[in-house]
């Protein structure tokens, strides 16, 4: 179902994911981070919502490195990237806006007779607060920057 995906979306659109223009510039810089960002792979797990100040600075010396402001940016660049990949057809490439995906897969749910009441129940319940929480794309020309550079996005995030 494609509604774990968007439930994750909607979580992290819920904890104030500013959403920014995306430019050809800024798509390429955070593919060439993540080479950097994956050596600290473990490091960054471990630490969770609070890196400790040593840890902060190196992030922000990556996120500089490869020419961002700060790492705040480079993480809503981030951000930004995953919202238009959780939204595109793996198949065709198609993208569909989350809050319209949620849409449609609420109704899916509420059609779909072999789902147990309880589970049908949760599933709406969890669905319609995603609806609630989750704003549509605000810029939509970040999709087509995203579509060009989808290849080499998906290799630098294995």
């Amino acid at each position: 179902m494609i509604a774990a995906a968007f439930l994750t979306l909607a979580s992290a659109f819920a904890q104030d994911v500013k959403q920014v223009q995306l430019t050809e510039q800024k798509v390429q810089s955070f593919v060439k981070a993540q080479g950097d960002l994956a050596s600290m792979a473990s490091k960054i797990q471990s630490a969770g919502d609070k890196p400790d100040p040593a840890l902060q600075a190196e992030l922000e010396g990556i996120a500089k490195k490869h020419g961002f402001a700060s790492f705040s940016e480079l993480d809503d660049v981030a951000a930004n990237i995953s919202i238009v990949m959780a939204g595109l057809d793996s198949q065709t490439g198609t993208f569909t806006d989350p809050v319209e995906a949620l849409q449609k897969e609420l109704e899916d749910v509420k059609k779909d007779e072999s789902i147990p009441a309880a589970d049908k129940e949760q599933l709406v319940q969890e669905l319609t607060e995603a609806i609630k929480t989750t704003p549509p794309v605000q810029y939509k020309e970040n999709v087509e920057i995203v579509k060009a550079h989808r290849a080499e996005i998906e290799k630098a995030l294995q």
